[in-house]
């Protein structure tokens, strides 16, 4: 398929994307019936975060956006006549967190051969038969499969530090890239704005603060006062209405008590001071740095654990050795903003060389 081909098909599923969250689709009641199934499927996939998730990718799938990432490329400028089979492993942590790879791989001219995470089949297969309704030729190059074979000439995996040893066993053999476990972080000074902070809350609580984007700790000045901060998040309150995050809030607190730790809560967040970068739902960890300059260096030492670090513009401005985000904008991604800050697109042209 020829790249503009190619591209403005993914550019009229855009449209098709934007036209449902605007409630004005042709197929609307299609979308809303899969939508209402996937949540049924999966209950973190709230009707929300799954909105959230189809915003985001209709902001890529637009044919200047899509055309301007692609010509960072000058091997795609023109229709790749000997197409590499690359096996996807995704996962389903939130609503269509594979379809960066699902694009990368289509649009580099490639044939996908997906093993869909059982959290998040519906929405990527549902997609996939729409993209092919759009433009059939795609029908060829999508291939939603049960097990990937070892035969593949490349493999894409995400998944958590324990399946990722088990993935570079299997596919020892097979060029890869292997994720595993990261998480987002913030840094805050002491000097943020009531806004700021509660901007915030949207880099902690979006998808329930299951994504790898989301803020799982906070860095923080010493004898830091976390008032402002939770009277700043308190607009989040509602997500201790969803029974499954409710009862992750209620069963981490409980242990921390039985524990004797010492942590402080506002009713639907714990806030603990612990070491770890990951936290468990409905928790936040946090901890304390005596300079900005000791805490790089700290933090650059843990690089592949981190995601993204939020931080307000005072901090961004002092250094650019971490893969800073403004504050609000985890779950705001690029084109080029590629997982674990490795060229999902770059890799493949390199197997094709």
């Amino acid at each position: 398929m020829q790249p503009d081909k190619a591209i403005h098909s993914f550019h009229l599923l855009g449209t098709e994307l934007k036209n449902v969250l605007s409630g004005k689709a042709q197929n609307q009641a299609e979308w809303e019936t899969t939508l209402r199934i996937a949540e049924q499927e999966n209950p973190w996939f709230t009707q929300e975060n799954m909105m959230l998730a189809l915003q985001g990718i209709a902001s890529w799938l637009d044919e200047d956006t899509l055309t301007k990432w692609m010509s960072t490329y000058p091997a795609l400028k023109t229709e790749n006549k000997n197409p590499l089979t690359i096996g996807v492993v995704m996962a389903g942590n939130i609503p269509l967190v594979g379809f960066h790879d699902f694009l990368c791989v289509l649009l580099s001219g490639n044939i996908l051969h997906a093993k869909l995470s059982k959290s998040d089949a519906r929405l990527l297969t549902f997609i996939a038969n729409r993209l092919i309704v759009i433009e059939p030729a795609w029908k060829d190059k999508i291939h939603l499969v049960e097990k990937l074979s070892t035969t593949l000439n490349a493999v894409i995996a995400t998944g958590s530090n324990n399946t990722a040893s088990h993935f570079e066993y299997y596919f020892r053999n097979t060029p890869h890239i292997i994720r595993r476990n990261r998480n987002g972080i913030a840094i805050l000074d002491g000097n943020e704005t009531t806004e700021e902070l509660h901007t915030l809350g949207k880099d902690i609580f979006s998808y329930f603060g299951l994504g790898c984007r989301n803020v799982s700790k906070l860095y923080v000045p010493a004898n830091y006062n976390f008032d402002n901060f939770f009277r700043s998040i308190e607009p989040y309150k509602e997500v201790i209405n969803h029974n499954k995050y409710h009862s992750n809030y209620t069963y981490n607190r409980t242990i921390y008590l039985m524990d004797g730790k010492v942590f402080t809560d506002n009713g639907f967040l714990a806030v603990i001071n612990q070491a770890h970068l990951s936290s468990p739902i409905a928790v936040l960890n946090f901890e304390e740095y005596e300079s900005l300059d000791t805490l790089e260096k700290q933090l650059a030492g843990m690089r592949d654990q981190i995601q993204c670090v939020v931080t307000s513009d005072r901090i961004i401005n002092t250094t650019n050795s971490l893969p800073f985000v403004k504050i609000g904008e985890t779950q705001s991604p690029t084109l080029s903003d590629y997982a674990d800050g490795v060229d999902v697109i770059k890799f493949l042209l390199e197997q094709s060389n």
